[in-house]
């Protein structure tokens, strides 16, 4: 009995000393690449990817990988030939993912079409070709409730745009006029417009970086101007 206590003694006291040299591998890795690379890129964690003597480096919401002198930096993707699984883009999708219960949904235009069942959220600029683009392409979306955020990034103009907007007396109407129209905003911006402020300081936390960028019930984000058939195929991947 002692000898088998004993072994599993070894087993856990080995686990924790090769999880702490990994750990110290790790933090080495980082602080020596971030030596190199400097200030300007802020490296988030260094971790082991699934090849032996190749690390995952997170900048941002952006993967990477080094190896374990640092020497060189990789871009690429990883894919398991075995299943055919981006693990890269599996990785990155993870650390795009947000908590949509974290979406105030007050700071928000709400449009709803058919029934609302279905949700998502757009972070968009109202002089965003491409936001317009894709709010021509929502028109056809049906049972769903679309959440739009304004954060105006492109010019002053964007932020004039956006006030007006949120002031008018029907902030979604005049929205979707303007995106799907061109008709012009006519209204003022003397209301509260705190929520326009939120919204870009929200978007920054985020890692929102351009405009559409759509986000699902389950946290995942779509960056630019996607295809209604990506939609509805997300939509149906949630079912």
């Amino acid at each position: 009995m002692n000898k088998l206590l004993n072994f599993f003694l070894c087993i856990t006291l080995s686990l924790g000393f090769a999880s702490l040299v990994s750990a110290q591998t790790e933090q080495k890795i980082k602080a020596e690449l971030q030596g190199k690379l400097g200030s300007n890129t802020k490296i988030k964690s260094v971790t082991v990817s699934p090849i032996a003597g190749i690390y995952e480096v997170q900048v941002g919401n952006d993967v990477f990988y080094t190896d374990v002198n640092s020497k060189y930096l990789l871009q690429g993707e990883i894919i398991e030939v075995a299943t055919g699984k981006n693990i890269t883009e599996q990785r990155q999708n993870d650390l795009n993912r947000i908590k949509w219960a974290d979406l105030p949904s007050a700071n928000a235009i709400k449009i709803v079409h058919g029934n609302g069942s279905r949700q998502l959220a757009i972070f968009a600029d109202p002089n965003c070709g491409y936001c317009k683009r894709l709010e021509k392409s929502l028109q056809q979306l049906d049972n769903v409730t679309i959440y739009t955020y304004l954060i105006p990034i492109l010019s002053a103009d964007s932020v004039q745009k956006s006030k007006q907007i949120w002031c008018a007396s029907d902030p979604s109407k005049t929205y979707v006029d303007w995106m799907i129209n061109g008709t012009p905003i006519t209204g003022k911006n003397d209301c509260n417009t705190v929520a326009i402020d939120k919204n870009l300081s929200l978007a920054k936390t985020l890692g929102i970086t351009g405009t559409p960028t759509i986000f699902f019930v389950d946290g995942s984000r779509f960056p630019g101007a996607a295809q209604l058939t990506d939609i509805e195929k997300k939509f149906s991947s949630l079912k």
